[in-house]
């Protein structure tokens, strides 16, 4: 009967299988390693990409914030000429006013028929104070200030009848208070009806 040995046999598959083992760990770790640097190299340049991206966002902040200061000094500055604007618009309306209302007043007075003694305007109140022929004139008289261009409303606070000896006839005294608008006239027709403004006491 013949016998055979297979304990060599043995020992040599088991040596191969050792090997074996150890080639496929060791290049499972060499695979780890190789992703490894390369999820380091591309991580890294992600990462750099995005540092400059951030370097280049600030820069440009900064060049807006620089526009935005600009826009908030030209929006100041024009809030200033604004305001400066109006305070010669006001100046130039209080220079020019009166001297429209004076105009107004005058072609309002009746002729030969009414005398105005005294003119007071302060803070867009008129004062007139005269004597009329009588109270129609005196109505006549402010109905055209009614319609004149500069002023607004016309009360009439008191009338009274006074004799004058030297001509032998009564007239009306009268005290008339009007608010004045030193507005430029809309431009219009002259056959447009003027709008009514408030009506007598």
């Amino acid at each position: 009967m013949i016998k055979i040995n297979l304990l060599p046999f043995r020992a040599a598959r088991k040596r191969e299988n050792v090997r074996r083992q150890v080639s496929i760990y060791f290049l499972c770790i060499l695979f780890l390693f190789c992703i490894m640097g390369y999820l380091h190299v591309s991580l890294g340049g992600q990462l750099s990409q995005l540092k400059t991206r951030e370097e280049v966002l600030r820069k440009e902040l900064k060049s807006y914030a620089a526009v935005t200061q600009e826009i908030a000094k030209l929006e100041k500055d024009s809030k200033d000429l604004d305001k400066k604007l109006k305070v010669i618009k006001s100046l130039e309306k209080q220079r020019v006013g009166p001297v429209l209302l004076l105009v107004d007043i005058a072609q309002a007075v009746p002729f030969d028929r009414l005398w105005l003694d005294s003119v007071v305007e302060t803070s867009g109140r008129l004062s007139l104070q005269g004597t009329a022929m009588d109270n129609h004139t005196v109505a006549r008289f402010m109905t055209r200030l009614e319609n004149a261009p500069h002023i607004e409303t016309v009360d009439l606070d008191r009338t009274s009848l006074k004799y004058f000896p030297e001509y032998k006839r009564r007239a009306s005294n009268f005290v008339l208070t009007c608010k004045t608008d030193y507005k430029e006239p809309e431009p219009g027709p002259e056959t447009k009806p003027k709008k009514e403004k408030g009506g007598r006491r």
